[in-house]
C-alpha cells in the first residue's frame, strides 16, 4: 500500500443546494472554495436528483478541480425505500445513472417519495458505482430495523453484479447508530471481500453554518427546532480539510486509500453541446430545407392573396410581391445557413395546429415578429416590411447564442397544444425546472416558523421588508434600508437569531417547480440527454427537465416559449359576447386606422386596455393625442426607465411645437417615421446601414456593442462606422458626431418588432372598448375575477361610463361578469373565498329549479360541498342575501345553524328519509339570531372585507357632513384645476404598497377612492412613518395636497401630500374653535339658545351690522358637539371651523 501522507482526501459526497431543503451549498461558493484551496477533485451526490450535474461540472472543472458526477436515488426493498449513493465513471454510466433518476420520478405514485424498485438497480450498470449509503439510507433503514442476513444477502447479490464498483461508506459524523453500522459493514467487507471507503456526508462548507442548516433541515420537514423526534444530524457535516479527513480515518488506511484512488476510475463529465433540433421534414418528405422554403414562398402567395387582393397568376409581374420575395429568399439563405430550418417548421406546425382548433395566438413577441419567413409561416401576424422591421435583429451569422420565438398563446387554452406537443413528440418533449428561492422575505417567514416564533410577530417583521419584484432587495439591505428593524434586531435577541440564521439561509432553492410556459424538444429521447423530473401532484401533462432553463439549453437542448398571455383570452371572450349582438363580427378584421379609436386612447380613460393602463401611460396618451398605430408602437418602446424623458421632444414634434433633428439628411427616411427621435433598435441598425454601408449582421454587432457599453469593442466599431462614412464621402467630424448622438438611443433603444406586435394587440382591446365596453369590460373583470384590486379599477371605470351594475344578488347575479341587454351583473364568483366553481353549482341550481325564495328554502337546495363558512360570510358581507333578508349581521351569526341545518338536510336526502319539519317556512326563524344589523360603518367595512371596494355605499358619506368645514374638494377637481394650488380631500384607503427607492429611501403608493374617482398618491418616508396607524386599507382619511408644475414646455405636475388624518377621529373629536357668522341679534340669541352649557370649544362671533364688523370671544368656552352644530348651520349661519 502506498505512502498515504502524500494523498490528498476527496470529498464524493458534496450536497449543494439542489438537494432541496438539504444541502446548503451554492455551486458557485464552492468554485471560490475549490480555487483558492486548490482541491483536486469533488464528486457531486444530490439528493434524488442531478439538477445541479452540468453547473457543477463545468464550474468546478474551470478553477482545475476534478468533478466527479453522482447522485442519490431512493431504491425500494419490500416495503423500506431508501437512499443509495450512484457515480458515473464513464459516459455510459452518466446516461444510466440519468435514466435511473428520471425513472424515479416518472415511474413513481402520488403518494411516495421518488423511487424505483431495487431491481433496477441490478440491470444493466456498465459505468455506474454504488456506495452502501449513510445510517438514514437504505441499507441504513434496514440496519435500524436489524434486519442484518438479508442486508449481507443484497451486499453479496449487488457484487456479483457491480463486482469492485461496489463500496461500502464508512462515515464518523457521531450521528445516531453511526458506530453500531461502521462495525457491520467492516464485518461484510471482510466476509464478503467488498472494499471500504472513507466519505463524509458535506452539507454546508464553514463549521458555523450548522444550526442555520438545522434550521433549514426544519424547513424541509415542517418540523420545529424545540422539537425531540425529529432528524438532528451533528455538527460534522461541514467539509473538512484533508488533515481533518486523513486523521479522522488513520486506524482505517484501506477506505482511505480507496477515496484517494477512486477519482482516477471517473473519465467523464458533461460538456455543453450545441442545439439539437428534431428533423420535422422527415415526416413531409424532402429535407427541412426544401420543405422550409416550398412553405414560406406559397404562405407569401396566400398572404397576398388575403391581404393585397392579388391573385396567385397576377403575382410575377407585381413589383411588391417581387420586392416581398427578395426579401423572403434573403431570409431564407440565412435561414438555411444557420441551419435552423427544423426550429421553423417546429413553431409554424404548433402554431398552425392551434389556430386551426380555434386557440388564440398572439401577432408576434420578441425580435422573431421580424422576420418575413415567419409572417409566411403564420408564426406572427406582422408584416415586417409594412412596420419597417429587420430579420437580422432576431437571425444573423454574427449572432453568439440562438434566438428563439416567444409565442403567446390564449391562458385558457394553452394546455391544449401541450397535448398536441405530448401527442407528437411524445418522450422527447418536456417543461423546464424552476427553483424557488428562500428570498427575504420568505426567508425570514420560513426561519420564524421552525424557531416556533408567533405568526402575528413574524408577520409584522417579514412586513417591513419591501416587496418590489422590479428592484429586488437582499435581507441585508432590507435591514440596513429599515430604522424599525434595526431598532428590532438590537433590542429583541429572538429577531436577532431570526435574522443571523436568514442572512445564512437566504438565496438557498426552497423548492422545485415548473417553469410551464417553457417548453423543450429534442431529436430523441429526452432521458438520453437530460434527467427528467415530475411532480405527480401536479396535472401537468409534460414532466420536466432537472436542469433549469441555463443548464437545459447548455446541454444541447432547445427552448420554446409558450407564453399564456390573459388579454389574448380576455379579446377572445368578449369576441364571443360581441357575436351574440353581431355574428360576423371578427377581430381579425378590424380596421387600424379608425379615429374613434384613437380619440379614446387620446383621452387616457385606459382602464383595461393592453400596455397603456397605468397612470404614466394615460397621461402619455393625453399628451401625445396618436391618431396612426405608429404612434402606438412608439409609445410601447418610449414608456421606460430612459427613453420615457424622449416622450415629450416626440409629441413637441409631431404637434409642430418642434422641428424634428434628422441628424443628416440621409438619415430622414429613418428618423422621420418617429420625428427625429431614435427610439428602437432597428433605426440603430438602418442608421449604421445607410450612413456607413454596414451588413445587416455587423449593424446588429454595433446595436449589441453599444447596449453593453463595452468600451474597447465600441471604439473598435466606432472607428468601422466612421470609415464605411467615409467612403459615403461623409466628412469623418459629422461621422464621428452622428455617433456620438445615436450612442445614448443604442443604450436603451427597444425592439421595435416586439413593440409592433404589442401595439397591434393594445389596439384590439381600445377598439373593442370603444365600440362593446360592456361586453369589453365583463370580459375583463371575468379573466381578473380573483383579483379585487384590478376588480374595484374596473368598477369605477363603469361608473364613469354611466353602465349600472347590478350588485352581488344570489337571485339575479351569476359567477362570473354578464352583461345582458342592457344589464351588467356583478360575478358572484368575484367575492372573495366564494369560489368560482362552487357558486357555480348554486347558480346553476338556481338556473335549473327557479329562483331562491328564502334563507330555507337556498339551505334546502344547496349542496353543503359548495357553502363552507367562509363562502356563505362572503356572501353575506356582500349583501348578496339583502333580497331575502336585509339583516347582514343576523345573517353573518347565524351562518354555524345554516351549515348545521344545510349538513342535515342533505344526510336526509342522501339516507332517503324525510324531515317533517321542513315545509316549514317558519323554522326559518328559528335558525336567524334575533339581533340588531350592523352600523353603516359596520356594514360598508364587512362589504369592503368581501368585495375589495365599496359597492353599496361609500363610507365618505357619512363624514359629508364636515366637508364644507375643511373645504374638501374632489380630487379629479384639485388634479385638473391647475389654479388650485393646494386642497384638503377626503378619501378612502384601498391599498397601500411600501416600496424603495434607488437609494434605499422608503415611500408609498396610496390607492384611495373618494366619491368621483379612484387615484393613487406617493407619500414619502417622513409622511410614511408618521400616519403609519392611520394608513389601514378601508380607512378614510383626510388629506392636505399642495400641487406644483414646471415652468417649462411640458407643464410636468407634482403632488405633494404634506399631511394626512383620519376621518373618523376628526368627526368623532371635539371642536377646538369655532367662528360663526352673525348679521342680527336674532341670531346671536340661536346660538345662545343652543349653546348653552359650558365646555371646551373656544366661540368667536362676528357680526356683520350697516357696514360693520364687530368680533368678539365668548368669556365661557361652551360645550359644541356635531349635533349642536348642525343645528346652527340649519339657521342658515355662515360656520368655520379652526
Amino acid at each position: 500500500m502506498s505512502d498515504i501522507s502524500s494523498k490528498t482526501y476527496n470529498h464524493l459526497k458534496i450536497h449543494t443546494q439542489y438537494s432541496i431543503c438539504e444541502g446548503a451549498i451554492k455551486i458557485d461558493d464552492l468554485q471560490d472554495y475549490s480555487k483558492l484551496n486548490k482541491i483536486q477533485s469533488l464528486g457531486l451526490c444530490d439528493t434524488s436528483n442531478l439538477c445541479g450535474a452540468l453547473e457543477f461540472a463545468e464550474k468546478i472543472s474551470k478553477v482545475g478541480t476534478q468533478p466527479i458526477i453522482g447522485t442519490q436515488i431512493n431504491f425500494k426493498y419490500g416495503d423500506t425505500i431508501g437512499l443509495l449513493p450512484l457515480f458515473s465513471l464513464n459516459e455510459e454510466g452518466y446516461k444510466r445513472i440519468i435514466k435511473l433518476s428520471s425513472l424515479s420520478y416518472l415511474k413513481n405514485d402520488e403518494l411516495s417519495d421518488p423511487h424505483i424498485n431495487f431491481e433496477e438497480l441490478l440491470e444493466v450498470n456498465e459505468g455506474v458505482a454504488l456506495f452502501s449509503g449513510t445510517i438514514f439510507g437504505l441499507f441504513g433503514k434496514l440496519f435500524d430495523k436489524g434486519k442484518f442476513s438479508e442486508i449481507h444477502d443484497l451486499y453479496e447479490k449487488i457484487k456479483s453484479k457491480y463486482d469492485d464498483r461496489f463500496y461500502l461508506e464508512i462515515q464518523r459524523h457521531n450521528d445516531q447508530n453511526e458506530l453500531g453500522f461502521e462495525k457491520f459493514n467492516l464485518k461484510n467487507s471482510l466476509e464478503l471481500e467488498i472494499p471500504i471507503i472513507a466519505t463524509n456526508e458535506v452539507f454546508y462548507l464553514d463549521k458555523d453554518m450548522h444550526e442555520a442548516h438545522d434550521a433549514l433541515i426544519c424547513i424541509g420537514n415542517k418540523t420545529y427546532v424545540n422539537e425531540k423526534d425529529r432528524i438532528k444530524l451533528s455538527n460534522q457535516h461541514y467539509l473538512k480539510n484533508n488533515s481533518e479527513m486523513t486523521e479522522l480515518f488513520s486506524d482505517l488506511p484501506e477506505a482511505l486509500e480507496n477515496n484517494y484512488n477512486f477519482p482516477l476510475r471517473c473519465s467523464f463529465r458533461p460538456l455543453f453541446s450545441n442545439p439539437i433540433l428534431p428533423n420535422i421534414s422527415s415526416e413531409k418528405g424532402g429535407n427541412a430545407d426544401d420543405v422550409l422554403k416550398k412553405d414560406s414562398l406559397h404562405g407569401l402567395k396566400i398572404k397576398f392573396d388575403k391581404i393585397f387582393g392579388i391573385k396567385f397568376n397576377e403575382l410575377e409581374s407585381n413589383k411588391t410581391y417581387i420586392n416581398y420575395k427578395g426579401r423572403l429568399e434573403h431570409e431564407l439563405s440565412i435561414i438555411m445557413e444557420m441551419k435552423y430550418s427544423s426550429y421553423f417548421l417546429i413553431v409554424s406546425d404548433y402554431i398552425k395546429w392551434a389556430k386551426n382548433n380555434d386557440i388564440p395566438v398572439g401577432p408576434g413577441r420578441g425580435s422573431g415578429a421580424g422576420s418575413l419567413v415567419a409572417w409566411c409561416l403564420s408564426i406572427t401576424d406582422v408584416d415586417p416590411i409594412k412596420f419597417n422591421l429587420i430579420f437580422e435583429r432576431f437571425l444573423n451569422p454574427d449572432r453568439i447564442s440562438m434566438p428563439d420565438f416567444d409565442i403567446d398563446f390564449c391562458e385558457e387554452k394553452r394546455d391544449l397544444v401541450f397535448e398536441y406537443l405530448t401527442k407528437k413528440y411524445k418522450d422527447s418533449v418536456a417543461h423546464i425546472i424552476t427553483f424557488g428561492k428562500l428570498k427575504a422575505r420568505m426567508v425570514i417567514r420560513d426561519v420564524g416558523r421552525v424557531l416556533g416564533l408567533t405568526y402575528g410577530f413574524v408577520d409584522s417583521i417579514s412586513k417591513m421588508i419591501p416587496f418590489d419584484p422590479s428592484r429586488p432587495q437582499s435581507l441585508s439591505q432590507c435591514i440596513a434600508g429599515e430604522p424599525r428593524l434595526q431598532k428590532l434586531v438590537n433590542e429583541d435577541p429572538r429577531v436577532k437569531k431570526l435574522t443571523d440564521l436568514s442572512l445564512k439561509l437566504e438565496g438557498l432553492n426552497r423548492n422545485v417547480a415548473t417553469h410551464a410556459a417553457g417548453v423543450v424538444i429534442a431529436d430523441k429521447k429526452l432521458t438520453e440527454v437530460v434527467p427528467l423530473y415530475k411532480d405527480v401532484s401536479t396535472n401537468l401533462l409534460l414532466p420536466s427537465t432537472q436542469f433549469d432553463m441555463y443548464s437545459a439549453e447548455n446541454a444541447g437542448l432547445v427552448k420554446f416559449d409558450f407564453l399564456g398571455l390573459k388579454t389574448l383570452t380576455v379579446i377572445n371572450n368578449t369576441q364571443k359576447l360581441v357575436k351574440k349582438i353581431d355574428k360576423d363580427f371578427d377581430i381579425e378584421n378590424i380596421s387600424y386606422e379608425d379615429q374613434k379609436v384613437f380619440d379614446l386612447l387620446s383621452t387616457g380613460n385606459t382602464v383595461g386596455l393592453f400596455q397603456v393602463e397605468s397612470a404614466g401611460m394615460r397621461e402619455a396618451l393625453v399628451q401625445m393625442k396618436p391618431n396612426h398605430i405608429e404612434d402606438i408602437i412608439a409609445l410601447v418602446a418610449l414608456y421606460r426607465p430612459g427613453p420615457m424623458s424622449n416622450i415629450p421632444t416626440y409629441n413637441d414634434c409631431k404637434h409642430g411645437r418642434q422641428t424634428p433633428d434628422y441628424l443628416h439628411p440621409l438619415l430622414e427616411d429613418i428618423l422621420k417615421p418617429t420625428y427625429g427621435v431614435i427610439i428602437y433598435q432597428e433605426q440603430v441598425m438602418q442608421i449604421a446601414q445607410k450612413l456607413s454601408g454596414f451588413t445587416a449582421g455587423q449593424a446588429d454587432l454595433l446595436r449589441r456593442a453599444m447596449g453593453k457599453k463595452k468600451r474597447a469593442e465600441l471604439e473598435k466599431q466606432k472607428q468601422g462606422f466612421i470609415a464605411g462614412a467615409l467612403k459615403n464621402g461623409i466628412a469623418k467630424d459629422v461621422a464621428a458626431g452622428i455617433f456620438l448622438k445615436i450612442e445614448p438611443f443604442a443604450e436603451y433603444g427597444f425592439n421595435k418588432s416586439h413593440a409592433a406586435a404589442y401595439a397591434i394587440i393594445s389596439y384590439q382591446t381600445a377598439f373593442l372598448k370603444t365600440y362593446y365596453p360592456k361586453e369589453f369590460i365583463a370580459a375583463s373583470m371575468t379573466m381578473d375575477i380573483s383579483n379585487q384590486n384590478k376588480l374595484s379599477e374596473f368598477y369605477e371605470e363603469l361608473k364613469r361610463l354611466n353602465i349600472k351594475v347590478a350588485r352581488p344578488d344570489i337571485n339575479e347575479c351569476f359567477a362570473d361578469f354578464r352583461t345582458i341587454e342592457n344589464n351588467f351583473y356583478y360575478a358572484l364568483g368575484g367575492i372573495k373565498a366564494v369560489g368560482y366553481d362552487a357558486i357555480s353549482n348554486v347558480v346553476e341550481e338556481r338556473t335549473k329549479n327557479g329562483k331562491f325564495t328564502s334563507i330555507n328554502d337556498f339551505l334546502k337546495r344547496v349542496n353543503p360541498k359548495d357553502m363552507n363558512k367562509l363562502q356563505l360570510e362572503g356572501l353575506v358581507k356582500a349583501g348578496a342575501f339583502d333580497n331575502l333578508n336585509t339583516n347582514r349581521q343576523a345573517l353573518f351569526d347565524s351562518i354555524p345553524n345554516f351549515i348545521l341545518k344545510t349538513k342535515n338536510i342533505f344526510e336526509n336526502k342522501s339516507a332517503n328519509q324525510i324531515d317533517l319539519f321542513s315545509e316549514d317556512e317558519t323554522s326559518e326563524n328559528n335558525i336567524i339570531n334575533d339581533i340588531e344589523d350592523w352600523n353603516f360603518e359596520e356594514r360598508l367595512s364587512k362589504e369592503f372585507e368581501a368585495v375589495g371596494f365599496f359597492i353599496s355605499d361609500h363610507p365618505l358619506n357619512q363624514f359629508t357632513e364636515i366637508f364644507d368645514d375643511y373645504k374638501i374638494k374632489e380630487y379629479s377637481e384639485f388634479n385638473l384645476n391647475d389654479e388650485i394650488k393646494d386642497a384638503n380631500i377626503a378619501a378612502t384607503l384601498l391599498k397601500i404598497q411600501e416600496r424603495k427607492t434607488a437609494k434605499g429611501n422608503s415611500y408609498a403608493v396610496l390607492k384611495l377612492t373618494d366619491l368621483t374617482s379612484v387615484f393613487e398618491l406617493f407619500i414619502f418616508s417622513d409622511i410614511l412613518e408618521i400616519n403609519r396607524e392611520i394608513l389601514k386599507e378601508g380607512n378614510s382619511l383626510i388629506l392636505t395636497l399642495v400641487k406644483s408644475i414646471s415652468n417649462d414646455e411640458n407643464r410636468f405636475k407634482r403632488v405633494n401630500v404634506q399631511k394626512i388624518g383620519s376621518l373618523k377621529d376628526l368627526f368623532n373629536s371635539p371642536i377646538k374653535e369655532v367662528f360663526f357668522e352673525v348679521k342680527s341679534d336674532n341670531e346671536v340669541n340661536e346660538i345662545s339658545k343652543i349653546l348653552n352649557k359650558d365646555g371646551k370649544t373656544v366661540i368667536n362671533i362676528n357680526l356683520r351690522n350697516d357696514d360693520k364688523t364687530l368680533t368678539f370671544k365668548l368669556k365661557n368656552n361652551r360645550n359644541l358637539d356635531r349635533k349642536s352644530l348642525n343645528l346652527i348651520k340649519k339657521r342658515e349661519i355662515l360656520t368655520s371651523i379652526i
